[in-house]
C-alpha cells in the first residue's frame, strides 16, 4: 500500500493477508494497491507481455481483466468490512475478514484492453451481513473504460 495517510491497523491488516494468501497472483499482475479508502479499492498495473491475450493486437487477456476486477472487488469488500472491525482485537479481524469470497461475478467486456497501464476500481453497491454487492470498472492510462463488473461476495 503506498498511501501515507492509511493507518498502520489497515495497512498490518492488508500486508498480512497478501503475505498469507501468496503473493504470488499480485506479483504475476504486477499490480500495487494505490490510496484505498473505506469504501473505495485501486489496483494499478501496467501491461506485461505475460498479459497479452492477443499477440496481434497486444490487448489484455479477458481472463486478467476478469482476475482483477474480482480482486478488486474483494479487495473493496475487505476494506470496507474492516472499517466495521476497526479497532478489535486483530484475532477477531482476521477470523471474519478471511470469510471473505466470491459468490458471484459479471464481467461485461466494453473495448479491447489497449494500454499502457491500467486502473481498476472497486464500489461498494450493498454492504449486508452475510453478502456484499461491488461495481468494479477498469480503465486503461488514457482513461477509457476497457471493462466494468457486478460482484457478490460473502461477508459472514
Amino acid at each position: 500500500m503506498t498511501d501515507r495517510n492509511v493507518d498502520d491497523e489497515l495497512r498490518f491488516a492488508i500486508d498480512f493477508f497478501v503475505k498469507t494468501a501468496g503473493p504470488e497472483f499480485s506479483q504475476f499482475i504486477g499490480f500495487s494497491i494505490e490510496s484505498p479508502t473505506f469504501d473505495t479499492g485501486i489496483i494499478k498495473f501496467d501491461m506485461k507481455d505475460r498479459l497479452v491475450g492477443n499477440p496481434y493486437y497486444r490487448v489484455l487477456h479477458g481472463g486478467i481483466i476478469s482476475s482483477v476486477l474480482d480482486t478488486v472487488g474483494g479487495h473493496t469488500v475487505y476494506l470496507n468490512l474492516f472499517h466495521k472491525l476497526k479497532g478489535k482485537p486483530p484475532e477477531k479481524q482476521f477470523e471474519i475478514l478471511s470469510k471473505i469470497g466470491t459468490i458471484d461475478l459479471r464481467i461485461d467486456y466494453l473495448r479491447p484492453g489497449r494500454g499502457k497501464s491500467f486502473t481498476a476500481k472497486g464500489y461498494i453497491l450493498r454492504m449486508g451481513s452475510k453478502v456484499a454487492v461491488t461495481r468494479m470498472e477498469l480503465h486503461n492510462d488514457e482513461e477509457v473504460l476497457i471493462a466494468v463488473g457486478t460482484g457478490v461476495y460473502s461477508v459472514g
